[in-house]
């Protein structure tokens, strides 16, 4: 089974590659998903007992939490050293699942794939890619976003030229979704192809 990664800088359409593989029946993980689950389950009680302002209601409160890092950056490893084992439990599981199922490939979309020098047993890397204006109009757009939190968050990644470096693939978002989903399509078709064909 062939095992993609998925990475790109926040609001350049990771979420929306992720989906259209997963729509065209294409094992498809979501780091992210899974952190709100475990901040929702398993993680809830050692981040609490770190974080205690951030425990709303039994769940972690990933606004509160964001805040608290925001003041705090040096508090960011703490973090990481407590939820990073248990994201990297819940992909190995899927990885072995999906080849369990018989599947030809499966994506694990992780934000920071590059940064979090964690080697993944990855047989290739896609890159989700916009320009930085457009990456800066989409990521203010969403709640709870300010630009004081975009440059925190920034400054964790890589520069897009350097993961579109290290990239396998590379998908530009900048045009219509169909476009994307169609440049997914294409992709998988030669994936998934026997060797030696083309589809």
């Amino acid at each position: 089974m062939l095992k993609l990664g998925l990475t790109g800088s926040i609001a350049t359409g990771k979420s929306t590659v992720l989906a259209a593989f997963a729509a065209l029946g294409v094992p498809a993980f979501s780091a992210d998903a899974a952190v709100h689950e475990l901040y929702r389950g398993a993680a809830v009680g050692p981040v609490g007992d770190a974080f205690p302002a951030a425990v709303r209601e039994g769940t972690i409160d990933r606004a509160a939490l964001s805040r608290i890092l925001v003041s705090h950056p040096g508090r960011l490893a703490e973090l990481e050293a407590i939820v990073h084992p248990l994201v990297r439990a819940r992909i190995a599981a899927f990885l072995s699942d999906a080849e369990a199922s018989g599947a030809r490939l499966a994506v694990v979309d992780i934000p920071l794939l590059f940064e979090n020098g964690v080697d993944w047993g990855l047989d290739a890397v896609i890159v989700t890619t916009v320009d930085d204006d457009e990456l800066r109009r989409r990521a203010l757009a969403r709640p709870g976003m300010s630009v004081e939190k975009l440059e925190a968050i920034l400054a964790r990644q890589l520069p897009q030229a350097e993961k579109v470096r290290r990239a396998t693939y590379v998908f530009d978002t900048s045009g219509p979704v169909e476009a994307t989903r169609r440049a997914v399509g294409a992709l998988v078709r030669t994936l998934e192809a026997p060797a030696g064909t083309s589809r």
